[in-house]
């Protein structure tokens, strides 16, 4: 058994909450652009200020239509900036977020209201109201409760956001911040709920310690990316997946401006009009990046300059790697002249593919191939692996700047310890271990052994506390997922 950590970095009180994430960040710049929407006209900043008072005013709104701290509220819609908004609203008003993926069935949407007690329910649009609205109407496990469904948007007809706002109106901001308040780190925050592919879906019970302490430590373990000078990233992952959401929280801590692509189609398009300088991404947006780049180099006649561009950025990448294992000397002077060639002439046009100023990458919800991360790499764009579940607030693991090491997915997180446990399992303790499976006492004690969790994938564990993922032992391998 090899077991390895890293001591928590960052603190918070007790009896506070994610809410006070964002009154901080609000108090520290209200000018602050938190968020940037696309519109006709192109991208328009959020101030820290306007976000704070419209998530107040949705806030009130369910405070007035008789939200109770702790009751749980339903969100279904695709990533987007409303989705922040509610997130925070349900928060601010003391209540539970409850994410249902848009792949979700009719049956699996009717068992997470069902299984979560949801009070209220935030749809994307007029389909998803009117998917909600019929399997509340069908619905013999949900037959006897009353569940108002809300439009996520300003526009048209009652109930939506702007309703939403008026109707809090009478709302005393003492009585706002009664529910605000409410909650503790220990006190939950959202219940995600899994795939389902086993079974029904299982509710995470995730706590605002999870998703702030998480975020704080991360901006601290990783301030080159998060904390850089004028840092901005695109959000396009799901974002009822924990790993989306997570992130979110932690961008907001850092002061990093977050767009949201709701259209993958779009993806292209927007990173060309709003230049992120790091990247959340999932393997295959690496691998499309390549091959689009393979692509336009075939289209232009540079095939042959394209490839012996890659296999230089791969073997410099490479030679460094060996460096931070512990061998070698690093690219060789005739590389690094190479290599240097290819940086002026071929690779800026790839860095151009993400917008033309990402500085850094990182992989979530799959292995990325170690070839891939080279070429990156090498191109002048290093992508960092992490690794993570849904059960750990995503992030358990991840390589940084500083210490990376290609095929792992790095060291624990401040306030983590990973296990490998006899049989190879990886076991995982610390600040991102949600509470347990909501209403499910016996999953939850499947799920634990010795105060640590049970990913159900086989790992190891190197000398200097690198974890590489070697394969699965109940399911497939989650990477930040």
């Amino acid at each position: 058994m090899r077991e390895a950590s890293t001591k928590l970095l960052v603190e918070l009180e007790p009896g506070s909450n994610v809410t006070d994430l964002l009154r901080q960040r609000e108090a520290a710049n209200p000018a602050h652009a938190l968020y940037a929407r696309k519109g006709p006209n192109g991208w328009t900043d959020v101030p820290a200020q306007k976000f704070l008072h419209d998530v107040c005013a949705l806030a009130k709104g369910l405070i007035a239509g008789g939200l109770e701290p702790g009751d749980t509220v339903a969100v279904m819609s695709a990533t987007r900036y409303e989705w922040a908004l509610v997130d925070f609203a349900i928060w601010f008003a003391g209540g539970v977020s409850v994410p249902i993926d848009e792949a979700s069935t009719p049956g699996q949407v009717e068992w997470i209201l069902h299984d979560a007690g949801a009070r209220r329910v935030f749809a994307q649009d007029r389909g998803k109201v009117s998917l909600i609205t019929g399997i509340l109407e069908s619905s013999t496990l949900l037959k006897d409760r009353l569940v108002p469904v809300v439009r996520m948007d300003d526009d048209g007809d009652a109930p939506n956001l702007a309703s939403l706002s008026a109707a809090g109106m009478g709302v005393t901001d003492a009585e706002l911040e009664r529910h605000r308040s409410a909650a503790g780190l220990d006190d939950v925050a959202s219940l995600a709920y899994t795939s389902g592919t086993t079974g029904r879906p299982k509710g995470c019970v995730i706590t605002h310690g999870n998703f702030a302490l998480v975020a704080v430590n991360v901006v601290a373990f990783l301030p080159e990316i998060l904390k850089g000078r004028n840092a901005r990233t695109l959000m396009f992952l799901p974002l009822a997946n924990v790993l989306a959401r997570a992130a979110q929280v932690a961008c907001l801590h850092a002061g990093a401006t977050l767009g949201h692509v709701s259209r993958p189609a779009d993806l292209r398009a927007d990173l060309g009009t709003f230049k992120p300088t790091f990247l959340l991404a999932v393997p295959r947006i690496f691998e499309k990046v390549r091959a689009d780049a393979v692509h336009q180099a075939a289209r232009s006649g540079t095939a042959g300059i394209f490839r012996a561009a890659s296999a230089a950025a791969i073997r410099f990448s490479a030679a460094q790697d060996t460096v931070a294992r512990g061998g070698g000397s690093g690219p060789g002077l005739a590389l690094r002249a190479r290599h240097a060639v290819f940086d002026r002439l071929v690779y800026p046009k790839l860095r151009q593919l993400l917008g033309g100023r990402v500085r850094y990458a990182v992989s979530a919800a799959g292995p990325l191939a170690p070839e891939d991360a080279h070429f990156f790499r090498g191109a002048g764009i290093p992508v960092l692996e992490g690794y993570g579940l849904s059960e750990t607030t995503a992030p358990c693991t991840a390589n940084t700047p500083a210490r990376t090491r290609v095929g792992s997915v790095g060291v624990p997180l401040p306030g983590t310890t990973i296990r490998v446990a006899e049989d190879g399992e990886v076991l995982v303790k610390g600040i991102g271990v949600f509470k347990g499976y909501h209403a499910n006492e016996a999953a939850t004690a499947e799920a634990f052994v010795d105060g640590f969790f049970r990913t159900g994938d086989l790992g190891e564990l190197d000398p200097q506390g690198y974890l590489t993922i070697t394969g699965r032992k109940k399911q497939p391998a989650k990477i930040n997922g």
